[in-house]
């Protein structure tokens, strides 16, 4: 045989163990699945996963599907609401495969399947909803939206994990309303903490200005007691003084008096009645040192002459 010939054969055949080779080794992700359809069927026991995994050439057909987490992006659409207002609304679905061989089997393009039931249960949901509810409970709208797309999804393999609305742009009318109402709010609300801050202004003033007299009250009263101490002191002091004076010694002190005033011009007097008591003692004395010495010289002038004074 032709050494030409014999290449050719060898060259031939490495060609189709490279051919066998690519057709049966296939390497699958860590975010995908393969399911094998092998001679056009295919059951749980044909799905693959993560790893280099081999096929029979020419049998199986290997089918690779991503179970990564995507989104739909739904346009804006015009839809109606319970009061018959037009709205346009256009949100997102987020959504991923968890069962490869449905997918598969049920589903021919599941991005395109989901956009289409994604509007239609869209105009459902908000045709149950009155305007103030649509705009006020977006996040009541999106998990039902989710609840029922999921629904729907789930005999295709997949599960819808979020629905987020982007955007609801109400009629022109609507929106100037709303404009109007929250200019109203606002103002409102200005008026509010506007008269709040002049009551608490006033409320200040008022505790301050009862503040002020509470502590000058409380001062003249400290004051007033400090000087009621001041005088029971000074009484307790004078009347402590006054213990210590006896009856002889208020008669000294008055007789110095007397003296003083027989020093004096003056020709009329007032005498309190307390000093005839105090000199009573004094008095006697007198009585008789004169007595003594009037019976020394001559007993019967004396006698006469009281005598004569008492009769004049």
């Amino acid at each position: 045989m032709d050494n030409a010939v014999v290449i050719a054969i060898l060259a031939f055949l490495v060609v189709v163990a490279l051919v066998l080779v690519y057709l049966s080794v296939r390497v699958v992700n860590q975010y995908e699945q393969m399911v094998v359809l092998r001679l056009g069927r295919t059951n749980e026991g044909l799905v693959r996963g993560p790893g280099l995994r081999f096929l029979i050439p020419i049998i199986d057909r290997p089918l690779k599907v991503d179970l990564r987490e995507t989104f739909v992006e739904v346009p804006s659409q015009r839809t109606i609401t319970k009061d018959n207002a037009p709205i346009d609304v256009d949100f997102l679905v987020y959504w991923r495969i968890v069962d490869p061989l449905k997918s598969v089997l049920n589903a021919q393009q599941f991005s395109g399947m989901l956009l289409g039931v994604a509007t239609t249960t869209l105009r459902a949901v908000i045709g149950d909803i009155g305007l103030d509810e649509v705009l006020s409970k977006r996040d009541q709208i999106n998990e039902l939206l989710r609840v029922k797309l999921d629904e729907v999804t789930e005999r295709w393999g997949g599960k819808v994990t979020t629905v987020e609305i982007r955007e609801i742009v109400p009629p022109r009318d609507v929106q100037d309303a709303m404009n109007r109402q929250l200019s109203a709010e606002r103002t409102r609300r200005a008026v509010i903490t506007e008269s709040e801050g002049t009551r608490q202004a006033a409320i200040n003033v008022a505790e301050g200005t009862k503040q002020a007299e509470i502590l000058k009250a409380e001062g003249d009263r400290q004051a007033a007691i400090l000087r009621a101490q001041g005088f029971s002191e000074a009484l307790q002091q004078i009347f402590s003084a006054a213990k210590g004076i006896d009856q002889k010694t208020m008669a000294l002190q008055y007789l110095e008096a007397l003296k003083a005033l027989g020093a004096s011009p003056a020709t009329k007097f007032v005498i309190p009645t307390e000093f005839t008591r105090l000199i009573e003692p004094f008095t006697g004395y007198l009585e008789k040192g004169m007595g003594g010495r009037a019976g020394a010289s001559s007993g019967g002038g004396l006698s006469g002459e009281s005598g004569g004074g008492a009769g004049g």
